[in-house]
């Protein structure tokens, strides 16, 4: 990422940003570096403010040092599986930028960081919540109903013996790449407690595709 996308994508105000981005009345509307043939640029919504997405247009850029290591130690860094099981979706960016376009009116959808606290406030994707992996699992110290509560805010009710998942949003979640077990490992506790996986939606490729790809990343 160049210093100059770098400071726009980090540090200016979700409203600035989208001036920023947007090309000025009179200019060519098109980007030489498009997300697609078709696509040039994606506008969400992030905490209630409008962000555009789009690739940086240095074609000479390369990626941040902090996505560029290729070799973490496994176990824990290890490759994930293209399928986190029956039902679950797993989602390529094309895919995950329409979920995100369609996250800031849909009140049933949510896009999920289930990176650490630190590493959201460093820098995410727009339109991104943050839920830390640890929030929604058992063995690193959530408690049942600290996960019931997280569960509420999604839409799933405990009536004492067991849960309601029938008004359960749709959850895409995300990690920091196909080498990440933070975002799978939380998919795996929701499908054990009985969430739908059809509303389970995994964007593999996290942070690390993401700014392989040259996407605009926003510190909350």
């Amino acid at each position: 990422m160049s210093v100059t996308h770098r400071f726009l994508s980090n540090t200016l105000p979700a409203g600035l940003l989208l001036a920023t981005l947007l090309p000025a009345a009179g200019q060519a509307d098109s980007l030489e570096v498009g997300i697609t043939a078709e696509i040039d640029r994606v506008e969400v919504l992030h905490k209630g403010e409008p962000v555009v997405i789009q690739r940086e247009q240095d074609t000479f850029n390369t990626v941040t040092p902090d996505f560029s290591m290729t070799s973490r130690p496994c176990p824990p860094y290890c490759i994930q599986p293209m399928s986190l099981g029956p039902g679950v979706e797993t989602l390529g960016e094309i895919e995950f930028l329409d979920y995100l376009e369609r996250s800031g009116t849909d009140d049933s959808l949510v896009v999920i960081d289930s990176r650490g606290a630190n590493e959201y406030a460093r820098g995410t994707i727009p339109g991104a919540i943050s839920v830390p992996w640890e929030a929604l699992h058992f063995s690193s110290g959530a408690s049942p109903e600290s996960v019931r509560n997280r569960l509420e805010d999604f839409g799933v009710f405990f009536d004492g013996d067991f849960y309601d998942f029938s008004g359960a949003k749709t959850l895409v979640l995300f990690c920091n790449g196909p080498w990440c077990g933070q975002s799978p490992t939380n998919i795996r506790t929701l499908t054990t407690l009985g969430y739908p996986p059809d509303r389970l939606k995994w964007y593999r490729g996290g942070m690390q595709l993401w700014h392989l790809l040259g996407l605009t990343v926003i510190q909350p």
